[in-house]
């Protein structure tokens, strides 16, 4: 008859330790995620896992503008007779509950 007994996990390094209580210090911060597709979320993080996704709650995204968004802004800026540049911000809509896969992050913010 084998005996089954439960096996407890081995303690976890100081490295380990290191690296969760850094992560733990980013719990219900508003954390500005970069991503490689150019989006960009802000939200508050809620938690982590072993394959870095981040989930954010009270989310938004914010993408850059599309071709036409920019040449309706510089006929706009044309018209109104403005020398310079012509600035046009990105598209923000809100997103709520998001998990942002770890593999497309490419920086994280915190803001403060």
């Amino acid at each position: 008859m084998a005996s089954t007994s439960s096996a407890s996990s081995p303690p976890p390094t100081a490295e380990v330790a290191a690296a969760t209580e850094y992560l733990a210090s980013y719990l219900n911060q508003t954390l500005h995620l970069h991503t490689t597709d150019g989006r960009m979320f802000v939200g508050q993080m809620k938690c982590t896992d072993r394959d870095r996704n981040i989930i954010l709650a009270m989310t938004h995204e914010y993408r850059q503008p599309s071709k036409s968004d920019i040449t309706l802004a510089a006929e706009r800026h044309a018209r109104e007779g403005r020398a310079g540049n012509v600035k046009v911000d990105m598209k923000k809509r809100f997103v709520g509950l998001v998990v942002v896969p770890g593999e497309y992050v490419t920086r994280m913010e915190v803001e403060g």
